[in-house]
């Protein structure tokens, strides 16, 4: 469960969408949410590596430790 508090502005958007189309305002909301995680996900998790001092692979080290056909 996750509750989200909007700008007035963007909940009248999705609530007139929603009303003008019979879909509830949590379609609309999980539909953007869907469609956005990947692109926030690679953002985020990039950065986050690059700012992390952790152990980083070579590719050749990652091949090794990997069975690549299967």
């Amino acid at each position: 469960m996750l509750a989200v508090r909007l700008p007035e502005d963007i909940e009248k958007r999705i609530a007139e969408l929603a009303c003008r189309t019979g879909r509830t305002k949590t379609y609309y909301v999980k539909e953007a949410i869907m469609e956005q995680l990947d692109k926030l996900e690679d953002k985020y998790l990039a950065l986050d590596r690059l700012e992390s001092p952790e152990k980083r692979w070579s590719l050749e080290e990652m091949e090794q430790g990997r069975d690549m056909e299967g």
